[in-house]
């Protein structure tokens, strides 16, 4: 039972933290396009890993300004969400995206070729031993 609760507290928290990160107006956060992929809240909900990924700005100032707006985006979590603790965030960078990118260069990259017939005819017919 307290898998499924904490479960759903990911997902609403997750959503909350996207929608709060609309309203950041740090620049660092604000023009860096950041999607919330996922958010992991340990079993005592003192602490959360938010994982995000961002498509503009540099990775590292997109990391400190998202450190500098976490007890904006805390409070707005407290005052949105209705938990008793209002968990601790920790920004993680998510790379999966970039990783499935690299994944699906490479393999648009290989190209399938087909045997030629003549090999294919001549394999067949030493096989013909009737």
């Amino acid at each position: 039972m307290a898998k499924y609760r904490q479960g759903r507290i990911n997902d609403e928290l997750q959503k909350e933290v996207a929608m709060i990160l609309r309203d950041v107006k740090d620049p660092r956060v604000s023009g860096a396009f950041i999607s919330v992929t996922a958010a992991e809240v340990t079993p005592d909900l003192k602490y959360a890993k938010i994982y995000y990924s961002s498509l503009m700005g540099d990775k590292k100032e997109v990391k400190k300004g998202l450190a500098a707006a976490s007890g904006f985006i805390r409070g707005q979590i407290s005052r949105r969400m209705n938990l008793r603790i209002t968990p601790e965030l920790t920004f993680i960078e998510d790379t999966s995206i970039e990783y499935g990118a690299k994944i699906s260069k490479i393999l648009e990259g290989i190209t399938i070729t087909e045997p030629d017939e003549e090999t294919e005819d001549a394999s067949h017919s030493g096989d013909n031993n009737d």
